[in-house]
């Protein structure tokens, strides 16, 4: 058998390691709250001092974007990185297998008056979203207000697949595939808002350079290109987790002149607004991915 090639039946020994995974996050996501952030806070931990690779990724990044930080202070922020996204583990299962109204005593919302007037307008629009740690779970949150749509990356494994489309599902009016140009259009054309996150970097045939946190960065183009062809709205919107371990979206106003056709400003715009968010909360962003992987002609690699 191939070493790519699943096997048909989700009952084969090679997925056996798959269910076992998902039946123990299931699990967690019945867990009480204090529970949840106390082993979410321990496999950060965990993760910090054996995935040497990751911590090498988020080490050069964080350096490349706090330079103003201390060596001990970036240090530090690696770590809380990881407890981060470590506790985001467990609220990704909690999103995935409870009921959104389980999450309304732990949440508000602000400025939720910007993405209901963009949708009044009858065009759709496209929420500019963040990779936060708690990004799974800001889609269920977001599902006490609006019913909104989503990309997502398709995952090799079918099993993991099935699991996380069906659990998406609902939390979404739909999870369209990031390749699915045509599915996206028909849906935000129809009036349908969209999430979508265009802080990573998928390489250069379809991005601009522009800066982030004072960086060229492989800057993706779909944003504008989306609002271009629908005239939809582009709407920020930012999530956090508070201190009292509650959580806050914030949605802000509709960007003005966007696009303006000229790819590298749109980009630079973008950019600009999602550095903002981060910077309010850096340790709840994953900064494990390499951002700056891609690099203009001629520059040297950071990882």
């Amino acid at each position: 058998m191939a070493k790519n090639r699943y096997p048909e039946s989700f009952w084969h020994p090679r997925y056996w390691p798959t269910w076992t995974g998902f039946f123990f996050i299931w699990l967690a996501a019945f867990m009480p709250w204090p529970v949840k952030r106390g082993i979410g806070s321990a496999l950060g931990y965990l993760l910090w001092a054996l995935a040497k690779s990751r911590r090498h990724i988020t080490e050069v990044n964080i350096s490349l974007c706090f330079p103003e930080l201390s060596l001990s202070e970036q240090k530090r922020l690696v770590k809380d990185v990881f407890i981060a996204n470590g506790i985001g583990l467990l609220e990704t299962a909690t999103a995935w297998f409870r009921d959104p109204e389980y999450l309304r005593p732990k949440c508000r919302i602000k400025g939720a008056e910007h993405l209901q007037a963009a949708l009044n307008q009858g065009k759709g629009a496209i929420i500019i979203g963040i990779h936060f740690s708690t990004l799974d779970l800001a889609g269920a949150i977001n599902k006490l207000w609006f019913d909104i749509d989503t990309f997502y990356r398709k995952h090799n494994n079918p099993v993991f697949e099935w699991i996380m489309t069906r659990s998406r599902k609902r939390i979404y009016g739909a999870a369209i595939d990031r390749h699915d140009l045509k599915g996206a259009l028909k849906r935000i054309k129809s009036g349908r808002a969209i999430w979508y996150s265009p802080d990573q970097d998928f390489g250069r045939k379809v991005s601009v350079f522009a800066p982030f946190f004072g960086i060229e960065a492989a800057s993706i183009k779909m944003t504008a290109r989306l609002a271009k062809m629908t005239s939809c709205a582009a709407v920020p919107l930012a999530v956090r987790r508070l201190e009292d371990n509650s959580y806050e979206l914030e949605y802000f106003p509709a960007l003005d002149n966007f696009p303006s056709g000229n790819d590298v400003a749109d980009a630079g715009r973008i950019n600009s607004i999602i550095e903002g968010l981060i910077r309010q909360h850096p340790e709840q962003y994953m900064w494990m991915h390499r951002r700056f992987k891609t690099r203009p002609e001629g520059d040297k690699g950071f990882y």
